[in-house]
Order: structure tokens, then C-alpha cells, then sequence
């Protein structure tokens, strides 16, 4: 997708913003706190729904009215135009496409599908199992049409699960762990297949990104032993039914990154976790590609981040996936190539010409 205009209302300190931004390279420049980030923001939420920066939805309503509008006119690769917009009001959310009012905001993210890397980008390295899966699932979303599907009735069948061993009903787990199984197996072979495809791209990018990263290897950690899942659940039974929850299973799975025959995050500096997560999405973003998506990459902050020779090799790298590219920093661009600037200040935005 190519974003060719972007409108924002009352979205954190962003009263009223709007934007038509270059096809190839956009840089917003001001100082701290100015809202260069929050225009980064808007385009996340606009497309997945929930923001990067907090869980609480509220807290990214402006002080102008009770609610933020975000709208953007955005070209598929095919050339066709597309209106995308959601807005949220207390605790309803509303999502248009092309006028017509959305069932699911799902519906948006395969409408605008987004790279971003930003200051805490290294937690895909250093953090919890569930950033990493989020990782995989988010790609397989894009690449996968049934992924979304089959992530689903896998949640509702572990949620009936959990339910029923709180309420110790061995009855009803002998139907439930077989279903359970089914979903289970077919979400650990999405992972794994996007897994192996990252694996197999990473160390090229790594060369690119001049990391000097030449040990890292990726496996798909599934969340149960080696047996079928359906023989595993009943094995772990008794232990579930005294904890009262599903212990193991895909959604204690894992994306184990090592560097050696260590983890990488125990092994990895923090410079050097920057640049593997930097790889890691930049990497996804050419798989989205090859698979027919054309991602909006995002790069939040990274010029702080990154010495200029990392930057520079990230930016370099994410302008020739081919699609559009949004940057912000707090200092004047001195980039040579064909782009757009803008300055941002007290949540204004306007084009430096």
C-alpha cells in the first residue's frame, strides 16, 4: 500500500493533521514531545486497531471532544484507491473501508499492512515469548488467508478449556481437548512454516544490515513435547485440572533466537539486539512482499537508536523492499533521497519545502 493522504483528529496532542505524504520517503522532524511519533501512531491504529505505546485506548483521545477520527486514502499495488478510516468513542470503535462500515477491525489490517520499528523493537529479542509470537502471527496473517481463522478457533477452544478445568469437568475435556488438538496442530504448522521462511532469509539481511551477527539461528518453540497434542493434553491433565489452566500448548509457544549455542538475549548486546529485531522485521517485510502485500514500513526514532552507518543501512534496506517508507527524528533531514519533510511542533504538521 501506498499512503497518499492521511487525515488525523484529536489523536493525542494531534488536533487536526493532515498530510499527503511522498510515494518512497516521508521524514517528520521536530523536538521531543512534539507529536512526530503520534503520526506514526495513528497509522498503526488505523490499521491494527490498538497503539504501540499503551493498552489503554482512552488515553489516546485528544482534549478537543470525546473522540479521534483517523483517514487514509491508500493505492494497492494494483493502483486501486481505497478510503480507510476508524474512529473510537469511549468504548466503541468503528472502522470504514470504501464507505462501508466494518464487521471486524481485522478487516483494516489486511487493508494496510505495516512494518514498524521503533525504540523498543529489541523487546522482540529481550522480551516475552508472547512479543515474538506476536511477530510470527502478525506475518502469517498477511501471508496465510485461513491463519486468522484458525487463530481463533484455537483461542475459543483454549478458553472452554480453561473453563472446564476450573470446573473440574472431566466430561466435557474429553470433546473439547480432541477439538482443541485439531486448532493446536494446524496454528504450531503456520508458525513453524513462517519460522522456516524467516530462518532461511535472515542471515542475508544480517549481511546487509552489516551486523555482524553470523551465529543466529531461529526455532520454533511449540509450547508441549514432542507428542501429539491431543496425547499431550491428556497426559498434563491431572496437573491442568489442579491448576485450573491450560499449561502448555501453542500458546506458551516460543520463537527461540540463539546466537551460538547461547540465547541471544543472554548473549546479545543491547546494540546488537537493535539490529537482529532490525533484521527480524525487515526480513518479514520482504516475505509480505514476495507474498503479494506491499507493507508500509515505519521507523520510529531509530536515528537515535542506531549509529549513522546502522541507520543508514536499516533506512537503505527498507527503501528497497519498494514500498513507502515513514521516518521521524528530532533533527533535520540530510538525506539525499527523493522525499518528503515535515515539520512537527505542538502537534502541528507541516511539509518543509
Amino acid at each position: 500500500m501506498i499512503i497518499r493522504k492521511l487525515q488525523v483528529a484529536n489523536f493525542r496532542n494531534l488536533e487536526d493533521v493532515s498530510v499527503e505524504p511522498h510515494p518512497r520517503l516521508n521524514y517528520f522532524h521536530g523536538p521531543n514531545g512534539a507529536g512526530k511519533t503520534s503520526v506514526l501512531e495513528a497509522l498503526v491504529v488505523l490499521s491494527r486497531g490498538r497503539s504501540f505505546r499503551t493498552t489503554q485506548a482512552a488515553e489516546l483521545i485528544g482534549p478537543h471532544s470525546d473522540t479521534f477520527r483517523v483517514f487514509a486514502a491508500a493505492e494497492s499495488g494494483s493502483g486501486q484507491l481505497h478510503r480507510l478510516g476508524l474512529e473510537r468513542s469511549g468504548k466503541r470503535w468503528r472502522g470504514r473501508k470504501d464507505g462501508n462500515d466494518l464487521s471486524q477491525l481485522s478487516q483494516l489490517t489486511r487493508s494496510l499492512p505495516l512494518v514498524l520499528m521503533e525504540p523498543d523493537s529489541h523487546m522482540l529479542v529481550s522480551g516475552s515469548p508472547e512479543v515474538r509470537r506476536r511477530y510470527l502471527d502478525w506475518g502469517m496473517f498477511h501471508v496465510e488467508p485461513g491463519f486468522l481463522e484458525t487463530w481463533r478457533s484455537f483461542s475459543k477452544a483454549l478458553k472452554q478449556r480453561n473453563a472446564a478445568l476450573r470446573r473440574n469437568q472431566p466430561a466435557v475435556l474429553d470433546s473439547i481437548d480432541d477439538v482443541l488438538a485439531i486448532h493446536a496442530e494446524e496454528l504450531s504448522r503456520h508458525r513453524r512454516s513462517h519460522c522456516d521462511a524467516i530462518s532461511s532469509n535472515i542471515h542475508t539481511m544480517l549481511g546487509e544490515l552489516n551486523a555482524g551477527l553470523s551465529h543466529i539461528s531461529l526455532e520454533y518453540l511449540k509450547g508441549w513435547s514432542n507428542e501429539d497434542y491431543g496425547q499431550h493434553l491428556r497426559s498434563v491433565r491431572a496437573k491442568d485440572l489442579e491448576r485450573g489452566m491450560t499449561t502448555s500448548g501453542p500458546h506458551r509457544a516460543d520463537l527461540g533466537l540463539s546466537s551460538g549455542t547461547s540465547w541471544a538475549r543472554a548473549v546479545l548486546s543491547r546494540g546488537e539486539q537493535k539490529v537482529l529485531a532490525a533484521a527480524l522485521l525487515l526480513t518479514q517485510a520482504e516475505l509480505l512482499l514476495r507474498s503479494g502485500e506491499l507493507p508500509v514500513i515505519l521507523l520510529d526514532d531509530l536515528a537515535s537508536e542506531f549509529d549513522r552507518s546502522h541507520f543508514e543501512n536499516v533506512l537503505q534496506r527498507a527503501l528497497a523492499v519498494g514500498g513507502q517508507v515513514w521516518v521521524t527524528g528530532t533533527r533535520k533531514s540530510d538525506l539525499q533521497a527523493p522525499l518528503s519533510m515535515f515539520h512537527v511542533e505542538q502537534g502541528r504538521v507541516r511539509e518543509v519545502v
